[in-house]
């Protein structure tokens, strides 16, 4: 695979996206049945469905950002490895699949199955001194809250609504000692027989239960006093039941099909809100890293003044122009300027490595991820100013947009079709049937008989065929109709079902509006932080520019010998200190504006992030590494 070795990196990109996108993530397919009778087993061998293995690898695009033992990231590389190779969101991603399943099972009449995944609160940086923003979005709570949507298993029961088919077949040999011979004549009874029978049942959800039955009955006996002998007894039943209170209604009978369909909205949701918080997060990290190499670079500069301070001290000491103990003040500052340098190379390390967990899937595991130095691309850059929308119309906008209120809004209403079966429940039960029996008899006259059994109707006498056709002609008919009144005294468990979903649907409504509130404050906490930031930055500035010209003023006052060496160092020192703030103060603009946008729901629309993509796992985008950077392209352990 050397020969991919002198490819363009964004060809090489380009195909395997392209490759993936053709390839989805996660899959359950369903093998072909026999040709022949395929689609009378289809419904039992849609059993076999298969599940894909989880994917567990990462996909090219990382490797192909790696160039000269680095990995080259801009923020649009990123949000794309974030897309693709992110196990939080690869987790997240299940809950649709699951909710589908859960729904199929609610279409064959089965309770609702829990499917709900909580959202990962994402990945932080190492160290949040200076940098730090409070994450907005509203807290995980129990139940409904947490993507699952409502588990019902109470009130009124759903009908099953797959059919039904029962076969069914024995045979029989009975040996019984009569104490009274006059009535079979013989002294020990012998009875051979073969029974088999069919049942088909279908429930409707007007709460409707059809049964279909056809049961027969083959039997020789060794008495002489049966008029047939052998004899096949035959009967056909059709059995309908309504139920008119309980269990009557359309509305009833399917509210666990429309509340596993809202559940599917919320694991779409909860898809969504997990793409946004981890995306959120890791532009974070990202940012944090680019603000941690800028500190490195000041502490290494600072190192150097240091290093050289105490170079030049030595050579004036020596020289006699200095005392001795300005030696000894400059190697101080010196070995301050080295501590500081290592701590900051120690961020830049950790947080390399909180970056590149967030970044695949299987973490540093991989030697050759794991020995790579990240090289972030882009900077820092703080706009002149913001061109925010007034805040009614930021509150507006974030409550169409914010993926928490919209499943806050479907959980009510789930609760609201919920209480249609906890309320049913209250009615006593009514069920009115009607059964239609056709029954036919078949045999031949009795061999054994001695003249005392009598002489079978000739009707009777026959095969297969004339049971048959007894049945079918309803020779015999039986009707039969009727009803069944189940009146509950008290009925508590009932009243107590109906009134806890009132009552959490209550609940809901208030933590529906609680959730609104709270957008309101984030919104508004969110403007007045990107306010603040900017002021922080602006005054960062004008402190650096004011400390660089106050040490450029102690320099030229120290060479007319009217400052001292303290002072010139205490002035490179705080504008080492100066410069650092200035960093987190750009860093912690990029927190709040990554805030901002969250709190009004535009952190997809912002970075260009297309919930399809996101949904999938396959990003298009091509990557950005330099091109100068392609012919040094590292290749991956079997290239």
């Amino acid at each position: 695979m050397r020969y991919f070795h002198n490819l363009p990196v964004a060809f090489l990109a380009a195909s395997a996206a392209s490759c993936l996108a053709q390839t989805p993530e996660i899959s359950i397919t369903t093998p072909k049945g026999p040709p022949v009778v395929g689609t009378l087993l289809r419904p039992f061998h849609m059993e076999k469905r298969v599940v894909s293995p989880a994917y567990l690898g990462n996909t090219p695009r990382l490797e192909s950002l790696v160039s000269a033992g680095n990995l080259y990231l801009s923020v649009q590389d990123v949000i794309a490895l974030v897309l693709e190779n992110n196990i939080d969101i690869a987790i997240q991603r299940y809950g649709p699949l699951l909710a589908r399943e859960a729904l199929r099972r609610t279409q064959g009449g089965g309770p609702i199955r829990s499917v709900g995944t909580p959202i990962y609160p994402g990945p932080t940086s190492v160290s949040t001194l200076g940098v730090s923003y409070s994450s907005v979005g509203l807290p995980e709570t129990g139940g409904v809250g947490s993507g699952g949507g409502i588990v019902a298993a109470y009130g009124t029961i759903p009908p099953l609504l797959d059919p039904q088919l029962i076969l069914y077949g024995n045979l029989q040999h009975n040996t019984t000692p009569e104490s009274n011979t006059l009535l079979d004549e013989v002294a020990a009874l012998v009875q051979s027989s073969r029974n088999y029978g069919i049942y088909y049942q279908q429930n409707f959800v007007t709460g409707t239960s059809a049964q279909f039955s056809y049961n027969a009955s083959r039997n020789f006996l060794n008495s002489p006093a049966i008029v047939l002998n052998p004899y096949t007894y035959g009967t056909l039943d059709f059995n309908v039941t309504q139920s008119l209170l309980q269990g009557f209604h359309i509305a009833v009978n399917n509210r666990y099909i429309r509340i596993s369909k809202n559940n599917l909205k919320v694991t779409e949701l909860q898809v969504k809100l997990q793409v946004i918080t981890t995306v959120s997060a890791v532009l974070n990290l990202y940012w944090d890293l680019v603000s941690f190499n800028e500190d490195v670079r000041i502490k290494q500069q600072a190192l150097e003044t240091a290093q050289k301070l105490h170079e030049d001290n030595k050579k004036q000491v020596a020289i006699g122009t200095l005392p001795s103990i300005e030696v000894t003040r400059a190697a101080a500052e010196a070995s301050a300027a080295k501590e500081n340098l290592l701590i900051a190379q120690t961020n830049v390390a950790q947080q390399e490595t909180v970056l590149k967990n967030a970044l695949s899937r299987n973490g540093v595991a991989s030697p050759w991820l794991d020995e790579v130095h990240i090289v972030p691309l882009d900077h820092i850059v703080v706009p002149e100013k913001e061109d925010l929308k007034p805040i009614p119309e930021l509150v507006e906008q974030a409550l169409e947009k914010r993926p928490e209120i919209e499943r806050t809004r479907i959980n009510i209403e789930s609760t609201k079709i919920n209480i249609a079966g906890t309320k049913n429940a209250l009615l006593p039960t009514l069920q009115v049937f009607a059964d239609v029996n056709n029954q036919g008899l078949t045999g031949a006259p009795n061999a054994l008989a001695n003249g005392t059994a009598g002489i079978p109707d000739p009707f009777l006498i026959g095969g297969y065929g004339n049971l048959l056709g007894q049945i079918f002609r309803r020779n015999f008919p039986n009707y039969s109709a009727g009803f069944s009144l189940n009146i509950p005294f008290r009925n508590r468990i009932a009243q107590a079902d109906y009134v806890a979903d009132e009552l959490s649907l209550r609940q809901g409504e208030l933590q529906l509006q609680r959730a609104i509130n709270q957008i309101r404050v984030d919104i508004k906490n969110a403007v007045i932080g990107l306010d603040q930031a900017r002021a922080r930055y602006e005054t960062a500035v004008a402190t650096r520019v004011l400390a660089q010209q106050s040490l450029e003023a102690e320099q030229k006052k120290f060479q007319f010998g009217e400052s001292t060496i303290p002072l010139v160092v205490q002035a490179q020192r705080d504008l080492a200190t100066d410069q650092s703030a200035e960093v987190q103060s750009m860093a912690n603009y990029t927190h709040a504006k990554i805030a901002f946008d969250e709190s009004v729901g535009e952190t997809l629309e912002v970075n260009g992030i297309s919930m399809e993509e996101a949904a999938s796992g396959r990003v298009t985008r091509q990557s950005s590494l330099p091109p100068d950077l392609a012919p040094n392209l590292r290749k991956g352990p079997g290239d």
